[in-house]
């Protein structure tokens, strides 16, 4: 999975592509189109998050796998139990994964989550 050029370029693309399509949809159709928009960004910031550690990767993959698995379950119920603002929540599922980096990056000096070492007693 390449993490830049024109098949990054893409992905985003038909992400945002599905995001619009829902929006004109009927409700039923609309949110599975949604969950699907969600699962696809949701899948790829969970796969970078294994790969890279990036540390908005750990909020926005597990945002937006959430936020699809909610949108599977309206759309089979036929109706949005939020109020149709699964497009408002996305959006804040960026915001939000952008916020806590930033502050992880601040805080750490790294945008990287890794694993954490103990260090060696110096005495």
């Amino acid at each position: 999975m390449p993490r830049t050029g024109v098949p990054v370029v893409l992905y985003y693309g038909a992400v945002v592509a599905l995001l619009a399509l829902a929006g004109i949809l009927p409700m039923r159709p609309g949110l599975a189109v949604d969950a699907l928009a969600a699962m696809a960004a949701g899948s790829w910031c969970a796969l970078n998050f294994w790969r890279c550690r990036h540390a908005h990767c750990a909020v926005s993959g597990a945002g937006w796998l959430g936020l699809a698995l909610l949108s599977f379950v309206e759309a089979g119920l036929g109706r949005s139990v939020i109020g149709g603002n699964e497009q408002p929540v996305f959006l804040g599922v960026l915001g939000a994964a952008l916020a806590f980096e930033s502050i992880w990056c601040l805080t750490r000096g790294t945008n990287a989550i890794g694993l954490l070492r103990r260090q060696a007693n110096p005495t």
